[in-house]
């Protein structure tokens, strides 16, 4: 007895219904495939250049259809990713950018990005510096500090030893690459960005208010006063982002 069919379709809208949904399931197949390659391209598994197994192969591989294989290249194709070539193959065709170097974050990165930096890495700094800084640490300290409140008139010795005194503040910390983040940071602060906003900024005044800063902070660490040290650093990175807004706005 033939199969009665209940469809309100009828017989060819039913196996029309039948077509459309097998083609939907194979593009939802191939863009699965598709973000598997690209991931693959993308991180390196694959490098430019390379030929990735034919059709028939990776077909196998992800347990699929040729043709859903096939919509996942194109995929990738369109988007750049690899190169198809009739008779050779499919090739990737992507070459990872470079990271930035340090020269190009000299170039690229504000005195306000500086600082904004400063407030990621300088607190935490500050905190361990209170901890584990030594007698000695600290004598050299306060050296660097009678030197950065000699030079309240030479804007010029008072940024040079300043850049001294943090790098110092986080040599203090007894974490190399804390210490090598730092150093980096104060490396950009002498690009020319930061030396025009200095021009602006540092006032024998203002190197007066930037020093009193400094002696809280050493104070504050001679005593080992975890909070009161971070807290003027705070202090410290807030007024210098404060002068550095009102410098541009001049």
């Amino acid at each position: 007895m033939a199969k009665e069919n209940n469809s309100p379709l009828g017989d060819d809208s039913a196996e029309e219904l039948n077509v459309v949904k097998m083609q939907n399931m194979a593009v939802r197949g191939a863009s699965a495939i598709e973000a598997k390659l690209r991931w693959a391209i993308e991180t390196g598994v694959y490098s430019h250049g390379d030929r990735l197994l034919p059709e028939r192969e990776l077909a196998a591989s992800f347990k699929t259809a040729r043709n859903t294989i096939r919509n996942a290249l194109c995929q990738l194709e369109e988007e750049g990713l690899v190169v198809r070539r009739v008779g050779s193959g499919t090739f990737v065709n992507f070459i990872p950018k470079k990271p930035h170097t340090l020269l190009d974050l000299e170039e690229s990165i504000s005195p306000l990005q500086l600082i904004e930096a400063r407030f990621a890495v300088e607190p935490y700094v500050t905190r361990l510096a209170a901890i584990n800084a030594t007698q000695n640490d600290l004598q050299n300290m306060d050296v660097l500090l009678n030197r950065l409140e000699a030079c309240r008139d030479d804007k010029d010795a008072f940024t040079l030893i300043d850049g001294e005194f943090h790098e110092h503040l986080a040599r203090c910390a007894r974490n190399p690459l804390l210490l090598s983040f730092f150093q980096q940071i104060n490396r950009i602060r002498t690009h020319s960005q930061w030396r025009a906003s200095k021009e602006e900024i540092l006032t024998p005044k203002q190197i007066d208010a930037y020093n009193a800063q400094h002696r809280s902070l050493f104070e504050a660490l001679a005593q080992r006063n975890v909070a009161g040290a971070v807290q003027c650093i705070r202090d410290h990175l807030e007024k210098a982002k404060s002068d550095l807004v009102g410098a541009d706005s001049t």
